[in-house]
């Protein structure tokens, strides 16, 4: 066999890092302590896998490691207003559409979101389209023209460790 197609070390190829976006790290409370909880989780991984002896699953939980802290250090913790209209980063937002199906999205962090659960990333284009706007103010969207019927400025609760 060629040893162009063996590994000199046996182990496997490095893992990439995985890229910090170079926007403001904006969290809530509650994506906070998500980040927080990564970390811990990512610290353990780390120890089990070395515990084990295990080099690929030590360089995978060292990479995650490294960019939750990372995460961890340029996090800025935003709390929502405790009232008013005007859409801010945190808020909730309930739209309707022209048929009166409605839609809700929470304005998050980049690293808490899940737009299938309806919160959105504060840099993406709907949150983009809300922030600074009213009960009553109209939005394009890819999917139409939605109204604002309402507006949530509580926080989402933070999560148990």
């Amino acid at each position: 066999m060629s040893r162009a197609f063996v590994k000199e070390d046996g182990g496997g190829e490095a893992l990439p890092e995985r890229p910090v976006s170079t926007e403001r790290n904006l969290v809530t409370r509650r994506g906070l302590a998500l980040i927080e909880q990564e970390v811990a989780r990512q610290r353990e991984a780390v120890a089990a896998a070395t515990a084990r002896s295990e080099r690929d699953a030590v360089a995978a939980a060292s990479r995650e490691l490294r960019y939750w802290s990372a995460r961890r250090a340029s996090a800025e913790p935003v709390d929502p207003p405790g009232e008013g209209d005007v859409i801010t980063f945190g808020m909730a937002v309930l739209l309707e559409d022209e048929g009166g199906r409605a839609r809700r999205f929470r304005i998050v962090g980049e690293d808490e979101a899940d737009p299938k659960l309806g919160r959105i990333a504060w840099i993406s284009p709907v949150a983009r389209a809300l922030t600074g706007k009213w009960i009553g103010d109209e939005i394009s969207l890819p999917v139409g023209t939605m109204t604002i019927i309402d507006v949530d400025p509580a926080p989402e609760p933070v999560p148990d460790d």
